[in-house]
């Protein structure tokens, strides 16, 4: 494929876009005390901090994946007057700062809460500063994008296969299910990785809403907040960790992402 040319302007803003991103990358892996990586990201506090973020992002990512994928096809399909109020609230997270997030989750649930009251008064129950609250502030800052993403995907389908499968008297759910879903795989890992990612990274909103408890709610990001005070070099060993799984992400799913956001 013959390579296009890039005027000098162009290919200089990108230069500069490029340094802004990729120099503080750059700068973790300078700093990063390469004789005490393996022995700091060991560590007790660490190695539980990181066990805890990765089992609870991956279980509120298969929520996410349970519940979004329904309601991008629903936003995809359903008509406008309703669809068009819903979108921006759904989507609304992707842009909360972090404190409103966790706010708004501690309205809904703390023992005082819309919600939260009530469960209180019923289980003696309160689900901030637990465990649960990890996954539940998961699924409210990831859930918006895999709708973002499936939502989008799906609009781009071609309808002359569901129009096919309608009139051999396919049902809702089997054009769904049947063949919505398949053709629409690549856009739908797309936004899953992006969701689980965006979970996996979470530090505002779940520190509001469940706490730094040690073994309990101190997931991988507050640990290496908690290391700065202590030491930066487990700080720096933890953060780099967390790069390479990031950018690891983004280079083996490449392929689908681009088509995903082609289609």
């Amino acid at each position: 494929m013959k390579r296009r040319r890039i005027d000098p302007v162009t290919r200089l803003l990108a230069g500069l876009a490029i340094t802004v991103v990729a120099l503080p990358l750059v700068a973790i892996f300078v700093k990063v005390p390469w004789s005490t990586f393996f022995t700091s990201i060991r560590s007790d506090g660490s190695l539980t901090a990181v066990k805890l973020s990765i089992w609870t992002s991956l279980l509120a990512g298969l929520i996410c994946l349970l519940l979004g994928v329904p309601l991008a096809w629903w936003l995809a399909r359903g008509g406008d007057r309703v669809t068009r109020f819903l979108r921006p609230i759904v989507l609304a997270p992707i842009a909360l700062p972090p404190t409103v997030a966790g706010l708004a989750m501690l309205g809904l649930l703390s023992r005082t809460g819309l919600l939260g009251r009530p469960i209180y008064r019923i289980f003696n129950w309160q689900m901030p500063f637990t465990t649960t609250a990890v996954i539940f502030a998961g699924i409210f800052v990831g859930l918006p994008f895999l709708v973002l993403v499936s939502e989008s995907t799906f609009r781009q389908l071609p309808r002359d296969v569901q129009d096919a499968a309608e009139i051999d008297r396919a049902t809702p759910g089997q054009v769904f299910r049947l063949v919505a879903i398949p053709q629409s795989k690549s856009g739908i890992v797309t936004g899953l990785i992006l969701a689980w990612a965006r979970i996996l990274g979470e530090f505002g909103a779940t520190m509001m809403f469940a706490g730094s408890l040690p073994g309990t709610t101190q997931t991988w990001t507050m640990q290496i907040y908690q290391e700065l005070d202590i030491s930066q070099d487990t700080a720096y060993s933890l953060s780099l960790l967390m790069v390479l799984i990031s950018v690891s992400l983004i280079f083996f799913l490449r392929k689908p992402i681009t088509q995903a956001f082609a289609s």
